[in-house]
């Protein structure tokens, strides 16, 4: 997946961004920090007053740091270099606190933590290093008893450790929260994608289905209609009565092609399915394919009819027009036979000719036998062509019931 790809969501999220998201518990851990020290400050009965006040008045002064200049920064995932002089400022009101009231290095359970969330890892242990050894530095300046001295350094020395281990783990979890953040915004880029790609085949299926009922539809009624009126040009002399029939033929024709027109425009099934049958529907076209051509042709039904799915309907009745039409166009037939057979697993419909027939090994051109294919593959059926020169030609649909 590219760099480049856009993200949206929970994907266009940054780990910097992630984290400060739980800016708010921390701010609620640093106060509950503070509020202990200040309570173990005031708690200390060895310290005199004077002594407690700049305690708490240093940390307050550190509380009031990390609310107004420290915690913007922070939010704003400022560079290390605009952290570094508040940094610089806790750890000094820090060490005023430590000097003042010696107990006030529990303030490190806080400064600890702010470490890691503002500067990067390396920093961030040098500043807790510095932080956790205030307290030894300050006993051993103060010249504090040598137990009070150990005590401290021990303390340091934990300190430290705990907050290297705890800062290293939190610069893990962000970068696992980060590589999960990526990951999700790859997926969801990938579903766009793939929704996108849906979008275009059904576009393209549907442009394809289209296709074939104008082909199936209306491009074979137009095509019956010139036939028919040329017909009626050459007969109109010398034979009245029969150009008259094809005068009126060709006019059914072309209602029954406004018919399907309005029903492709309304997506609804072929307008000769609105009132009859699938077994009626295929006996028209055969009539009308002997009326058109004068050739012998012959309807059977066989089996029990049953009611069948639309798409079925339509697929079995969209073959037998096209079958029917290339007869009409190609075949030069004496005879044609049609039967369509009922059968457990499923329903078939076979229209044979006589014609001269083709090379049923040879693609035949045009949309006819290709769009019969596909619009047969639609319902899972099985399209078979049977032809040879002279010898006719046999179209089979097969399609599960």
């Amino acid at each position: 997946m590219p760099d480049d790809v856009p993200l949206d969501g929970r994907g266009s999220m940054s780990c910097r961004q992630s984290w400060f998201t739980t800016l708010r518990t921390w701010d609620l851990y640093f106060a509950i920090a503070y509020a202990v020290v200040l309570v173990l400050v005031v708690a200390d009965q060895g310290t005199g007053t004077a002594r407690a006040a700049v305690a708490a008045g240093a940390l307050t002064a550190m509380a009031a740091g990390y609310v107004w200049w420290g915690r913007p920064l922070i939010a704003m995932d400022a560079e290390a270099g605009r952290l570094w002089p508040f940094i610089a400022a806790m750890l000094v009101l820090h060490v005023v606190a430590i000097t003042a009231v010696p107990v006030t290095a529990y303030a490190d359970f806080a400064l600890s933590p702010l470490m890691f969330m503002s500067l990067p890892l390396g920093q961030a242990i040098t500043g807790a290093t510095v932080a956790n050894l205030l307290p030894p530095a300050v006993a051993l300046v103060r010249g504090s008893h040598p137990g009070d001295l150990r005590t401290t350094s021990i303390m340091a020395v934990f300190g430290i450790s705990l907050s290297v281990l705890m800062g290293v783990f939190i610069v893990r979890v962000i970068d696992q929260s980060d590589e999960r953040l990526r990951l999700i915004g790859e997926l969801e880029a990938s579903r766009g994608e793939v929704a996108r790609l849906s979008r275009e085949a059904g576009v393209a299926a549907e442009r394809s289905r289209l296709a074939g009922e104008i082909h199936d539809t209306l491009a074979q009624g137009f095509t019956s209609i010139i036939t028919l009126l040329q017909a009626v040009g050459a007969e109109l002399d010398r034979d009245p009565d029969r150009a008259r029939e094809h005068v009126e033929l060709a006019v059914r024709t072309a209602r029954e092609n406004l018919a399907e027109s309005r029903a492709l425009i309304a997506a609804l099934q072929p307008a000769a399915l609105d009132a009859s049958s699938l077994e009626q529907a295929v006996r028209r076209q055969v009539e009308r394919l002997g009326e058109e051509t004068g050739a012998a042709v012959s309807y059977e039904v066989g089996g029990q009819p049953c009611p069948l799915p639309t798409a079925v309907e339509v697929v079995l009745l969209r073959a037998a027009q096209e079958a029917l039409a290339n007869v009409r166009r190609h075949a030069a037939a004496a005879a044609v036979r049609v039967r369509l057979d009922f059968r457990a697993e499923g329903v078939a419909l076979c229209v044979r000719d006589d014609g001269q027939g083709f090379d049923a090994a040879r693609s035949a051109p045009g949309f006819g036998l290709s769009g019969m294919r596909a619009r047969v593959a639609q319902v899972s059926g099985v399209l078979t062509v049977d032809s040879a020169p002279g010898r006719g030609t046999a179209v089979t649909v097969e399609v599960p019931s």
